[in-house]
């Protein structure tokens, strides 16, 4: 816990450690992902590189990952993966070990990083300017072409992190998504990374943390009419996921 001797004792660790391996492992998974695109496809590189890098990394802080309701995914099945968004660790949980094929939808600022901007867009992540709604539609139109035979889609709901760890209003975009390719949401809690990497901070701090991944819901019977009743129902589950199993710490 912060505040006691373990954590003092950590800090090292975390900055002549972690940090060192986390920027090295960052590098040469990215360069894996770009050779195994151009060798076997984006599928390939995903599986190997991206949950390569996302385990590696969990490996190091070290963080201790549940997964709850993995029997829910069914293989071969597409889906719009909608998830809350407590700590920038949470792409580790869902790149490590949600077990599925899937893509991001990225902000587009994050196109400009050098070597990782190139490995999303090869790898047929989807980037987004969210201050131009208009053409983030668009973007996520062309999402058509690759979420098929078990090619899932992960949006975080509520856009950015949340600074609290209390689940924030979800954006609509996953949702017309979900209408627009008829195509199952699959709801997601990450539970407890608010304690290992609290959102806008470096206060890094090993521990254990959940995945929760819920049953699939149909987005069938809803339009544009009712969409706010689909993303109150689907934002409920999450939030039961994270109330249910969180265990608070000091």
């Amino acid at each position: 816990m912060r505040g006691t001797v373990s954590y003092i004792l950590y800090q090292p660790y975390k900055w002549l450690i972690f940090i060192p391996l986390f920027v090295l492992s960052t590098v040469f998974f990215i360069f894996l992902g770009i050779v195994i695109i151009f060798l076997s496809g984006p599928d390939a590189a995903n599986r190997i590189a991206g949950r390569g890098w996302a385990r590696f990394n969990c490996f190091i802080t070290p963080i201790k990952v549940d997964v709850i309701g993995r029997e829910n995914v069914i293989e071969h099945q597409s889906y719009v993966v909608v998830a809350n968004h407590q700590s920038s660790f949470d792409i580790f949980l869902l790149w490590g070990f949600l077990g599925i094929d899937a893509r991001w939808v990225m902000k587009k600022e994050l196109r400009k990083v050098p070597l990782f901007g190139l490995a999303g867009k090869l790898g047929g992540n989807i980037y987004i300017d969210r201050s131009n709604k208009k053409e983030a539609y668009e973007s996520l139109k062309d999402a058509r072409k690759i979420l098929v035979n078990g090619v899932s889609l992960i949006m975080l709901a509520e856009g950015t992190r949340s600074r609290d760890g209390n689940l924030r209003e979800f954006k609509k975009g996953a949702f017309v998504m979900s209408l627009d390719l008829d195509m199952p949401l699959l709801p997601v809690s990450i539970v407890d990374t608010k304690y290992i990497l609290p959102s806008g901070t470096y206060d890094l701090f090993p521990g254990r943390v959940t995945l929760v991944i819920h049953k699939p819901l149909s987005s069938e019977g809803y339009d544009e009419g009712n969409l706010d009743a689909l993303i109150l129902k689907v934002r409920g589950v999450i939030q039961g996921g994270i109330e249910r199993y969180s265990q608070p710490r000091s």
